[in-house]
């Protein structure tokens, strides 16, 4: 069955992604640097559990409840929370991620302080994701991509970074004076370890990953990562690019963590959904980028297409969600 597609042969090769045939759903909880975005109002924008599906066989189903804007608060005190919480059943799982907008003190609807109701709320979700058979998965807060060293920017508005003009700024316009990341988040990002030791649940040090990646790109390439490529001036949000490195990076981890998660997670060179959920929005572009004479794995997500046309030379296998047709 592991036959490649070529110019003159195309294959489609539809296989049960998993070793088991076991279903189960990821619910994710968070704000906006993990949740899907609104194609329309930010074409580029993703956030890391947006694209998330595409490192896991079918029979796993991502449910992404994170929203922008969002602290641990506020995520409760709308009912968000209670939401999920009767959706769980056991054998699911939960990711939680909170901490950009707890830091707001100005803001009493978001605020919450870090060693208090912060831990607290974690607890919350732990304990309501324990009493519904779900494992918790725990996550502090991925890094702004900071390269300023200067007193701590918690009360950065990072919702209002999307309204910048993109006419009015420049990423030369930026203040960079340090080789590598500056934190913003302080306890924040050190509560989520502390609960998830107490409360013995498994945990994913995802400010220690994003930052790493920030770090290996520099001040310049890490720009890539973020919406900053776009409009010059937010360096908190993913870009399409960036919500993948970032997933791919957590994705892992939260197999190691979880070691039953192993046998699902998958990763391919290219992923293709109509609802961006994937780094290509259609199969064409796919494979025209694909390179000529290396093996290329293709996952497609969703959606109807018309067979693509493979130049001679291109070695592409391709693997299809059952939903997908090709014709």
């Amino acid at each position: 069955m592991k036959k490649l597609l070529t110019a003159t042969m195309f294959l489609m090769m539809l296989f049960v992604l998993s070793s088991s045939t076991k279903q189960f759903t990821i619910y994710m909880i968070g704000d906006s640097t993990m949740a899907d975005k609104d194609m329309k109002k930010a074409p580029e924008e993703r956030g890391w559990g947006m694209v998330l599906q595409g490192f896991f066989t079918e029979n796993v189903r991502i449910e992404n409840h994170a929203k922008n804007g969002r602290s641990s608060k506020s995520f409760i005190t709308e009912g968000r929370w209670q939401k999920v919480l009767d959706r769980m059943k056991p054998g699911d799982y939960l990711v939680i991620q909170f901490g950009h907008n707890d830091e707001k003190s100005k803001d009493s609807l978001r605020f919450t302080r870090p060693w208090n109701e912060f831990a607290e709320n974690y607890r919350k979700f732990i304990r309501g994701a324990k009493e519904k058979g779900v494992t918790p998965i725990v996550m502090n807060c991925v890094a702004r991509r900071n390269f300023f060293n200067a007193k701590t920017k918690a009360e950065i508005d990072d919702e209002a970074l999307r309204s910048v003009n993109r006419d009015k700024f420049s990423v030369s316009d930026e203040k960079i004076n340090s080789d590598t990341v500056v934190d913003t988040h302080g306890d924040y990002a050190k509560v989520p370890a502390v609960i998830a030791k107490e409360m013995k649940v498994a945990y994913v040090d995802a400010n220690k990953i994003s930052t790493e990646l920030e770090n290996k790109l520099g001040a310049k390439g890490s720009r890539e990562l973020h919406m900053i490529k776009y409009n010059g001036k937010d360096n908190t949000h993913f870009n399409e690019y960036g919500a993948h490195e970032i997933a791919s990076r957590l994705v892992d981890a939260m197999a190691k963590e979880v070691p039953c998660l192993k046998k699902y997670v998958r990763h391919y060179d290219y992923i293709v959904s109509q609802k961006g959920r994937g780094n290509y929005m259609t199969l064409q572009n796919a494979v025209d980028a694909a390179p000529m004479g290396k093996k290329t794995k293709i996952l497609v997500l969703d959606g109807a297409w018309a067979k693509p046309n493979v130049p001679n030379g291109k070695k592409i296998k391709l693997v299809t969600y059952s939903n997908v047709t090709i014709k």
